[in-house]
């Protein structure tokens, strides 16, 4: 981070305290961490046995936000994002990674890397920080088989042909299986399913701990109930404990998991710790496309790859990675975000404004030899508009609202570019602190940064030189035909009275 951007770093504390909507009570509530300034979050990852999906990433880059805006407020923050490599289970019992890795003939760890890697590759295409640590389910088994024995010595858990289950009939007994979902254990019941295995299980609520393996099944390791492997909720609970404590500030993921994979963290932390496992509870909505939820049976769903490519046919056109970022950041994280060709090619046009407005601002520098003369008025709408962002992300980390501040102050920036407003009636301390909210906001925080090609931008700059060299030589025919071919390649040249510049066409 530059030292323009550190400047009003002190002021943090002065523009309002951040408020977080808490999914566990359902409101709007201080955030006050339990050890300030440390900030311990654990999001739930991806299952990695096939490629991710937008969803995921829409969830993935709003606790990229999160994460990045608490470190800038100048908390100290453990970010845990974990792997899930084994126990996700499909309804039939059949681990997902084990029924790729049969399909593909391969190893169930080939499975697991290769698309590991995809996930990755995927996150940082889209400009998202790594987490500061990354757990896996198979690396912690030995934590999860110690949770087990807890739950079974606590009687919160009981085998059964060699599987073992959380028993929540006798959680309910002293606490509440269904606070974060607000679903009742009556309500619950009458919409249970008969599932493979069910007559192990004393109710059919209770969860697996430790599934007993069938002969066939490639995923499994020796315990003195079985040779299984782990339920899907326990990594969780066991790898969220380990790294951030018994409680800890912050757990987050889609809303897609609050039921039951959310539901059954909770129960196993608090029977086996006897603690409630976060303060802070972070969901994230979904997506649909035209109005449509997104899903495999509509065939209306599309991997980020061929967002990028363009390459389905719903889609006109290819968007670049930045370009989805700003579209995703445009929502709410809690809002349901809708896919269209129209909307993404809006958001677009946005991101090529936002980044005209950003390269401005970086070629912008205070005139050391200019008197100031201030305008009040211009002093005092710039620094509400700075402190406007600053406002908005504190409102439950609002990117939408704090994207239309930076555009306010991107107005601002350009009537300095054309002229229309005078670096004297600002003063260099708003200048500064102007600069300083845009780029600490945009890059720093949202995660947006400008997509160009150096090369390309030197041979920009050479036409434009040519461009200028024939206006004044009142060539107007190669103006008009060089101002044509740039127009051709989404290049706008501006003809100012302080030279010759350029903006993507929006």
């Amino acid at each position: 981070m530059s030292n323009v951007r550190v400047l009003f770093k002190s002021n943090y504390s002065m523009i309002g305290k951040l408020r977080v909507f808490n999914s566990i009570i359902r409101e709007k509530v201080p955030f006050e961490p339990l050890n300030p300034p440390y900030v311990g979050m654990y999001v739930c990852g991806p299952t990695v046995y096939s490629d991710v999906h937008l969803g995921n990433v829409r969830t993935f880059l709003s606790f990229d936000v999160i994460n990045r805006y608490l470190r800038f407020l100048g908390y100290k923050v453990r970010y845990v994002r974990n792997i899930t490599d084994v126990g996700h289970l499909l309804d039939s019992g059949e681990d997902k990674i084990s029924k790729k890795a049969k399909l593909e003939k391969k190893e169930p760890m080939e499975v697991v890397q290769r698309y590991a890697n995809d996930f990755h590759q995927v996150m940082r295409t889209f400009n998202a920080l790594d987490p500061d640590i990354e757990p896996s389910a198979t690396g912690h088994l030995l934590e999860q088989i110690q949770m087990i024995e807890t739950l079974l010595e606590q009687g919160f858990a009981y085998e059964s042909n060699g599987s073992v289950y959380f028993d929540v009939g006798k959680y309910n007994e002293a606490h509440h299986y269904g606070i974060l979902s607000g679903r009742k254990t009556d309500e619950l019941l009458s919409q249970s399913r008969e599932l493979d295995g069910q007559d192990d299980k004393r109710s059919p609520l209770d969860f697996a701990l430790w599934k007993k393996a069938a002969p066939e099944h490639i995923m499994r390791w020796p315990t003195r109930w079985s040779d299984g492997f782990p339920g899907w909720h326990l990594e969780c609970s066991v790898m969220s404990s380990k790294y951030l404590g018994n409680t800890f500030d912050i757990h987050g993921g889609g809303m897609d998991l609050k039921f039951p994979h959310h539901e059954c963290e909770i129960a196993q932390c608090q029977a086996a710790n006897g603690e409630s496992q976060a303060k802070y509870w972070l969901h994230t909505n979904m997506l649909t496309v035209n109005g449509q939820k997104m899903s495999k049976s509509l065939d209306n769903s599309f991997l980020p790859w061929q967002l990028i490519t363009g390459n389905h046919k719903l889609l006109d056109q290819g968007y670049s990675p930045m370009t989805i970022r700003f579209f995703m950041l445009q929502s709410h994280y809690a809002s349901t975000l809708d896919f269209s060709n129209d909307a993404l090619k809006a958001a677009n046009k946005g991101y090529l404004k936002l980044i005209n407005g950003l390269r401005i601002l970086k070629n912008l520098t205070y005139p050391g030899d200019t008197s100031e003369s201030l305008n009040e008025k211009q002093v005092t709408q710039i620094e509400k508009m700075c402190d406007n962002c600053y406002h908005a992300m504190n409102d439950d980390f609002n990117t939408a609202l704090t994207i239309g501040h930076i555009f306010n102050l991107l107005k601002k920036v350009n009537s300095l570019y054309t002229g229309q407003l005078s670096f004297e009636e600002i003063g260099e301390e708003i200048f500064k602190k102007m600069k300083s909210t845009i780029l600490t906001f945009t890059e720093d925080v949202l995660g947006l940064t400008i997509e160009s090609n150096l090369s390309g931008e030197n041979m920009l700059n050479l036409v434009l030189q040519e461009y200028k060299m024939a206006k004044d030589a009142k060539d107007y025919d190669k103006v008009d035909l060089l101002r044509a071919r740039l127009k051709d390649q989404g290049i706008a040249v501006k003809d100012m009275k302080s030279g010759v510049g350029w903006a993507y066409e929006e």
